[in-house]
């Protein structure tokens, strides 16, 4: 098996795992080893020939985790990664020693979420060539805080570069996928292990009340609010957000 201090890291939609590259080098200079999959349709991994479905991406990051031998590792995810992470938790929840949920929640879609989602879904179908645009202009405004707007146009360039180079069918695969996503409110409740529950204080995507809920869920939650980011806490305030996740580790006193 891979020796403890794993901490297996899942990306947000429409990012890829260069998101969490602060992290990640923070994380392996206090001792951790990370490892940070490519979810399907995004990197070097194919978008999945299948009906969609959140399920579907966790039951294949379980495939790779189990051919590299790791069990007892950390699980983390922002966003639509917390969204797989939570469906990993549901499916096997033995295998994790502890969970960070980033800018994400446990809640269902809204009848209304839902069709916007499948409305984008479709308009990049649509015009595949544009997919870039679409995303600029009906995703890109929720993704980051208004401090970062304002404040940290290299991220706006970086977050933007990331939106172009997404590919149509992940898009609308990965949004439909998201509005059929059940509640995790229960698989919360059933865990015992460390969470973590991070985000934003300017994530308009995943509010405060949405992270409450969560944190009310768990049994062994604690929480970390980061100021002046939005939906994409960990790439708007990298050194602040590694930090809040080592103190997370480190006094959860993590046994993997």
């Amino acid at each position: 098996m891979k020796p403890a201090r794993c901490v297996v890291m899942l990306h947000a939609f429409p990012c890829d795992g260069r998101m969490w590259a602060a992290q990640a080098d923070a994380l392996s200079e206090a001792g951790w080893d990370v490892i940070i999959p490519d979810l399907p349709g995004f990197g070097a991994s194919d978008v999945l020939e299948a009906e969609p479905s959140l399920d579907l991406v966790a039951d294949v990051v379980l495939r790779e985790l189990s051919v590299q031998r790791i069990e007892g590792a950390v699980l983390a995810g922002l966003s639509l990664g917390g969204y797989v992470a939570m469906a990993m938790m549901r499916k096997s929840p033995e295998r994790f020693s502890a969970l960070m949920l980033c800018d994400t929640k446990a809640s269902p879609d809204s009848a209304e979420a839902r069709e916007n989602r499948h409305r984008l879904a479709e308009s990049v179908m649509e015009d595949p060539s544009a997919c870039g645009q679409i995303l600029r202009r009906s995703v890109l405004p929720g993704l980051l805080g208004a401090a970062t707007f304002a404040e940290r146009p290299a991220v706006v360039d970086e977050v933007g570069g990331w939106l172009d180079e997404a590919r149509p069918q992940a898009v609308a695969w990965y949004q439909r996928a998201m509005a059929a996503r059940p509640s995790s409110i229960p698989t919360l409740a059933a865990a015992s292990i460390p969470a973590l529950v991070l985000w934003g204080e300017e994530d308009p995507l995943s509010p405060e009340v949405d992270q409450r809920a969560m944190l009310e869920s768990l049994n062994n939650g604690s929480s970390a609010c980061i100021p002046r980011a939005g939906h994409l806490s960990a790439v708007e305030r990298p050194e602040v957000v590694s930090q809040r996740m080592i103190e997370f580790l480190e006094g959860a006193k993590i046994r993997c």
